[in-house]
């Protein structure tokens, strides 16, 4: 039986205002962070000609893309997204594995994770984010009477993840395989999972990161450089160190807005995955909060949104919007504690707020169907047809 999570609010509305607002809020604000970070980045490389707004100009356009892509799929009806749910998983998968094709895939900095398409790279592993969403909740629903049975409700599953699994770490990209595989386990417990079977699971999925540290040389670097940064601050530990020198010059209210010093070429990728650690140099600790309290007021919003379609007895809809809160929840807190050095360094962006045309298009489309769901949920609490 699903489980619902938080408890939903009476629709004064024709959509969460909520939920609109936060996004908004998120999408603004990176946008000028996004600037203030790589202005520096801009003017000192040779292939932005020293135009120091070039990456505010992309993100604009990619964010201006992307809001226009979930207004286009915003009216798509729930049922229809569940009927392409198999078919845009096997999409992804096949966008997966035409990036280990010689030719299709693009290399930056060692890792094979983007398709160029001329002017613009797509980042497949950013869609399957969503498609994963999608399809586990589907998978979910038509297996309902079977959760309970390890061969014929989660061992199928359990093969499939598998499979993507292995495609992304051949990128590799290891970060997206943890917020994927969280994504899939946490819709199959939300989905009535056997409790037993969902505790032998987390255990083995715990052995298997373990085990895919271990074998990894690269890894294993990241881990002992999470775990003492200072001892190699020139090497493994350069980026972590930089980014808690950030931290601490910002102290409670920060520097000033443009001030940071990190961001003159110290710290590394500071306008994709470490743009929080520029926000709390320049903004400090109540720049750090507001960003905080935004995502867990959407990923809060995004369970009750959630809870309220299963109180409509709408199960994938619920399993959709419990999937995305899950999502953006669990990227969110890996992204956070990479940059404040709780967790070992990961390749994650910051939802909504880091600089990628990619990531804001998934997350945007994401959103869309959020709103969706919580609209078709306020057209049956009134009567109306969804």
């Amino acid at each position: 039986m699903l489980r619902s999570i938080s408890p939903g609010r009476s629709p004064l509305a024709e959509y969460d205002s909520g939920v609109l607002w936060a996004a908004l809020l998120l999408l603004t604000f990176g946008m000028v962070m996004v600037y203030s970070a790589s202005i520096a980045m801009a003017e000192a490389s040779k292939f932005t000609e020293g135009q120091s707004a070039y990456f505010l100009q992309r993100h604009a356009l990619f964010l201006a893309a992307s809001v226009v892509a979930g207004m286009l799929v915003f009216p798509v009806p729930m049922r229809l997204w569940q009927r392409a749910a198999p078919w845009l998983f096997v999409l992804g998968v096949a966008l997966l594995v035409l990036l280990l094709v010689p030719g299709f895939g693009r290399e930056v900095n060692g890792a094979r994770r983007w398709l160029s398409l001329g002017i613009v790279n797509v980042q497949p592993s950013e869609f399957m984010k969503l498609f994963a969403v999608l399809y586990a909740a589907d998978y979910t629903v038509r297996k309902l009477a079977l959760m309970h049975s390890f061969k014929r409700g989660l061992l199928p599953m359990f093969g499939v993840m598998l499979v993507v699994g292995w495609l992304l770490l051949r990128e590799p990209d290891f970060g997206a395989f943890v917020v994927i595989a969280a994504i899939a386990t946490a819709i199959l417990f939300l989905g009535g999972m056997n409790g037993r079977w969902f505790a032998g699971l987390l255990v083995m999925m715990a052995v298997g990161f373990v085990g895919l540290v271990l074998s990894s040389p690269y890894r294993m670097q990241r881990i002992f450089g999470f775990m003492d940064p200072w001892s190699d601050p020139f090497g493994r530990g350069y980026q972590l160190s930089h980014a808690l020198i950030a931290f601490g010059r910002g102290e409670w209210f920060g520097v000033g807005l443009g001030a940071s010093v990190e961001k003159l070429l110290y710290l590394p990728e500071a306008h994709t995955d470490f743009v929080l650690a520029v926000i709390a140099e320049e903004l400090g600790f109540a720049g750090v909060l507001a960003v905080i309290a935004l995502f867990s007021w959407l990923v809060l919003r995004a369970f009750a949104i959630g809870h309220q379609a299963v109180a409509l007895e709408r199960p994938y809809a619920a399993l959709v919007a419990q999937g995305l809160a899950v999502w953006l929840g669990a990227q969110t807190f890996i992204n956070m504690g990479v940059n404040m050095g709780v967790l070992p360094t990961k390749g994650l962006t910051l939802p909504l707020m880091s600089f990628g045309g990619s990531a804001l298009l998934a997350n945007c489309v994401a959103l869309a169907v959020l709103l969706r769901i919580d609209w078709e949920n306020r057209q049956l609490m009134r009567g109306a047809p969804a």
